[in-house]
């Protein structure tokens, strides 16, 4: 069976550690007994789990450079992915995960707990009322968000945290193209420029995966993000 470590360094030239290998099986054990009474995720496969959502997530890492201190948010997190994931490869990197659901946010700090990570915060909050609070508000170099909305929701949800010259990741599937030819008005009204879509091939997996990478390169406008809700019902 291919390894988590064998896969990242073939297809993403990233090299775990034996300690990072250890963090990432406990991770998928306490997913499995979690999941058994809170839902968390639908996939629940060993195999699934290792590339679906470990290895989905560090393809982030490839696309975008994380030096010591970055901070990095990670809106709509749900089990923690691609927060977690990013944040045991490079430790060094200051991480917040945003959940509105409390369920899922007592799994994310039962694992912090666990893992002993003292330079993650775990916020129980909707990203329309987060974005608003100075202590998230442009205060994120990257800000990465997976399966939330549809790219024009989503940068508004998103470019709100990042700081200007800060960049916003959206994992996307086989719509990332369409996506983001749609989402003109959404960047030119919230301070954004798509930058590019990086692509990738996950090992077993038909439909490629892409990361669109969006550039802050102005003030997102006070107003923005709407209430609860709007940006989803009504995008730009």
């Amino acid at each position: 069976m291919t390894t988590l470590a064998e896969q990242a360094a073939a297809l993403l030239d990233i090299a775990l550690s034996p300690e990072q290998e250890t963090l990432f099986d406990q991770y998928a054990h306490e997913l499995a007994v979690w999941n058994e009474h809170t839902n968390l995720t639908a996939i629940i496969d060993p195999d699934a789990v290792r590339l679906r959502h470990f290895l989905d997530s560090l393809t982030v890492i490839k696309a975008v450079p994380m030096p010591s201190g970055c901070r990095v948010i990670d809106v709509g997190t749900g089990a923690g992915f691609p927060g977690l994931p990013l944040r045991m490869v490079c430790p060094e990197i200051q991480l917040t995960l945003l959940e509105a659901t409390g369920k899922k946010t007592a799994f994310l700090q039962h694992l912090i707990d666990l893992f002993g990570f003292a330079n993650v915060q775990n916020v129980n909050a909707r990203a329309e009322d987060a974005a608003h609070d100075a202590a998230h508000r442009a205060a994120y170099d990257v800000v990465v968000a997976r399966a939330v909305a549809r790219l024009p929701a989503l940068i508004e949800y998103l470019l709100p945290f990042a700081k200007v010259g800060g960049v916003c990741v959206a994992m996307k599937g086989r719509t990332a193209q369409e996506e983001a030819a749609d989402s003109g008005h959404a960047l030119a009204t919230l301070g954004g420029r798509i930058k590019s879509i990086e692509t990738f091939q996950l090992p077993g997996v038909e439909e490629p995966h892409h990361l669109v990478l969006i550039e802050k390169i102005a003030p997102t406008p006070r107003d923005y993000p709407r209430k609860p809700g709007i940006p989803t019902r009504k995008p730009l």
